[in-house]
């Protein structure tokens, strides 16, 4: 194994490496939650939950995701001055960050108001914020030069030290929300801060008005859809901390936790897909395309059922009984993905035709929806209202998102065979039903268990199907 580790093309090691990576991360951070859950109340789990999701809310904001959007497309057109463009779009990240500074400190009675959160660790938020941002910059100019090892290095380091950090912290001090989130934030602002020095000195620049016009034109159009999907993630939790408390935003935290878990799942597949599908569209060549995307759709809802299905026992495991309601969370945010799913089969096919207006309508008009339905049910249904309006906006998201890429394929000329409609519907209405009944046979384990050897063995039928996916996608890659 050694020998053919060697002997693999470098591209391939990188590859493969990031994945096992990323892989490793999600699930040392799965692991550690049940050690969390039982050392902290749910009003001080929700505490975290709060930060994490203002985290994600100010990370648009101070950074403009231009760690993403612009970032490959410019390490590929200034790639003999990449050190100078990303210590010029860290200028930007750190011009915007003092612009937040200005107007909190002023009226940061306000905001800590808003937050939940106080003065330091608001403070704390905005430095995790800024050298995240050259962290993901130093890992993404370190991607295309193929230089897996330090970012590996750096990668399981921090997953492995914060969740350290955290524990110790959490179990030292009576404040254990307020510690976790000092535990792992510390951490990431440690490394993150020697990156940004690095970046600094090596780009040698802070102000480029090339490059700060070139981020700032591709990026800021994509706000709206950034803060779209931000609003989908995260503004649940914000929503129900501020009508039910933050306990319950504790317990639908873990619910969302354990629903989003296949999540990586869904971005692999995609970053497999992509490329096959891009490929396929430039040759013309788009007959097996329609039956891709079933058996990819078809998988990810076998796999989201065992986990919609055993939800009662997952959640126990994860968090205990102080969490048991957020079980009839669960279910409807898992079922979610796989309207998230076809909402990326659509949005691909925009990307690849440059049409982001009809996108960034589609994104605002569903998280607008999603803001408005939480205002009005949480009030009166309680927390557990917020799973269903999510599930709600990503049906009205998926569907506008369709109509989007016919839109875009008719301005194109093309005949809209990309996908089987019928098929991927069926495989929804289907996934919808069983996922329905299994939550209504939640006091059944038996059932459910014989449940689940049925579509076990139903997968394990078409493994020739997904033998064959795998080496399409293989194949791909290959060449």
């Amino acid at each position: 194994m050694l020998k053919k580790w060697k002997e693999t093309p470098v591209a391939v090691k990188a590859s493969v490496t990031y994945t096992v990576c990323s892989i490793l991360q999600k699930c040392l951070s799965f692991l550690t939650l049940p050690l969390f859950t039982r050392l902290m109340t749910t009003q001080q789990y929700g505490q975290y939950m709060v930060y994490t999701s203002w985290s994600s809310i100010l990370t648009i904001f101070i950074t403009l995701y231009l760690a993403f959007g612009c970032f490959n497309t410019a390490m590929v057109r200034f790639e003999e001055d990449a050190d100078r463009y990303i210590a010029a779009i860290q200028g930007i990240c750190t011009v915007l960050a003092a612009a937040f500074l200005a107007v909190y400190l002023p009226f940061r009675g306000f905001f800590n108001a808003l937050f939940e959160l106080p003065t330091a660790l608001v403070l704390l938020m905005v430095a995790e914020v800024v050298t995240t941002f050259s962290l993901s910059c130093w890992y993404g100019k370190l991607r295309f030069s193929f230089r897996y090892k330090p970012v590996a290095a750096v990668t399981l380091l921090i997953a492995v030290l914060s969740p350290l950090l955290a524990y110790f912290l959490v179990t030292a001090s009576p404040e254990k929300g307020y510690a976790r989130i000092v535990g792992y934030a510390v951490v990431v602002v440690a490394f993150g801060g020697a990156i940004y020095i690095r970046n600094l000195l090596r780009g040698k620049s802070f102000f480029h008005k090339k490059y700060w016009r070139y981020a700032l034109s591709f990026n800021v159009p994509l706000i709206p859809y950034y803060m779209s999907q931000v609003i989908f993630n995260q503004s649940d939790r914000i929503m129900i901390s501020h009508y039910a408390g933050q306990d319950k935003a504790g317990i639908y935290g873990v619910a969302c936790t354990l629903a989003l878990v296949l999540n990586f799942v869904l971005n692999a597949i995609n970053d497999a897909y992509v490329p096959w599908l891009y490929r396929n569209i430039k040759a013309k060549n788009t007959v097996d395309s329609p039956k891709i995307a079933n058996i990819i759709g078809a998988l990810m809802a076998v796999l989201l059922l065992g986990v919609i299905g055993l939800a009662p026992e997952l959640i126990y495991l994860l968090a205990g009984e102080e969490y048991a309601q957020a079980v009839w969370a669960v279910g409807p945010v898992a079922m979610s993905v796989l309207l998230l799913f076809y909402s990326q089969l659509f949005i691909n096919i925009q990307f690849y035709y440059a049409q982001k207006g009809l996108l960034v309508l589609a994104s605002l008009g569903a998280a607008v929806l999603n803001i408005v339905l939480n205002a009005l049910l949480i009030p009166k249904l309680g927390f557990l209202a917020a799973a269903y309006t999510t599930l709600l906006s990503y049906l009205v998201f998926a569907g506008a998102n369709y109509m989007a890429m016919k839109r875009t394929l008719k301005k194109q000329g093309s005949q809209d065979r990309l996908f089987d409609m019928r098929g991927l519907l069926l495989i929804l209405l289907a996934f919808l039903a069983l996922s329905a009944a299994a939550m209504a046979l939640y006091d059944y384990l038996v059932i459910r268990l014989a449940v689940a050897a049925v579509l076990v063995t139903g997968v394990a039928l078409r493994y020739r199907d997904i033998g064959k996916l795998l080496r399409t996608f293989r194949a791909n890659a290959d060449t």
